[in-house]
């Protein structure tokens, strides 16, 4: 039985997630927000968020910061313990299109066992060495995947399924941080499994609060790709193999 809910790690993001929730609670999807160790404004504004919407929104408490890869992994748990089938991850910052939101639910439930990914259609807000970096990733994520299916590894608007996404992340180590999103798209791809991509809209965030700190993450990103580029040479002939097959 499809039965989605709405995840979305938040750290920090006072100031922009009530209007984020104030566009997506009119869908009347269940909606999980996971508080990434948040700072006690932010903590205290999703209490009330969850308080005042006790129907609709669950909140699940980190006590520590994990890094947004580690927010949406005690997520897609919660929502697998709570008998969610899909979960529709989307930012806490409002960068995402949510008029496509019932887009991607038709797209899952047309193809259940896919994972759904957003590829971006940016706006005149993005910073243009971060529009142009994305490609270098893109680059890596072909190579990795000796494939072309897979558009856009950065996008964090998509739907998981989620008894597939927490078995996965159980049988493959992963990063926490923001190389997530990447990585567990070409662990998906690696197993065999499809992903659909949609066009959308992607504004920079509201409140330009951005969490991506360039030395940090740009590491622990290259060595994701490192650690992808070797599990690709141990898979290239299977990779290769369905590649001939189409």
């Amino acid at each position: 039985m499809f039965n989605p809910c709405i995840l979305i790690p938040v750290y920090n993001h006072e100031h922009a997630i009530g209007t984020t929730l104030a566009e997506l609670l009119p869908y009347g999807y269940p909606i999980l927000l996971v508080d990434d160790g948040c700072s006690t404004p932010c903590a205290q504004v999703l209490e009330a968020l969850a308080a005042r919407y006790p129907a609709q929104i669950s909140l699940l408490v980190l006590a520590d910061n994990q890094g947004k890869g580690g927010a949406v992994k005690a997520g897609l748990q919660q929502a697998l313990a709570l008998g969610y089938s899909h979960a529709v991850q989307i930012d806490a910052d409002g960068q995402h299109n949510l008029e496509d939101l019932p887009t991607f639910i038709q797209a899952s439930i047309t193809q259940p066992q896919a994972l759904i990914s957003g590829c971006p259609r940016y706006d005149d807000s993005v910073p243009a060495l971060r529009y142009y970096g994305r490609y270098l990733t893109h680059i890596w994520v072909w190579i990795n995947t000796l494939s072309l299916s897979i558009r856009d590894t950065m996008c964090g608007f998509r739907v998981y399924p989620v008894t597939a996404l927490v078995g996965l992340i159980a049988r493959e180590p992963m990063g926490n941080r923001m190389e997530f999103d990447t990585e567990v798209m070409v662990r998906w791809h690696w197993q065999g499994g499809r992903v659909i991509n949609i066009p959308t809209r992607v504004n920079y965030p509201l409140d330009g609060v951005s969490h991506f700190d360039a030395w940090r993450d740009n590491v622990l990103i290259s060595k994701m790709h490192a650690r992808l580029f070797f599990g690709m040479l141990r898979r290239s002939p299977g990779l290769i193999w369905r590649a001939l097959r189409g």
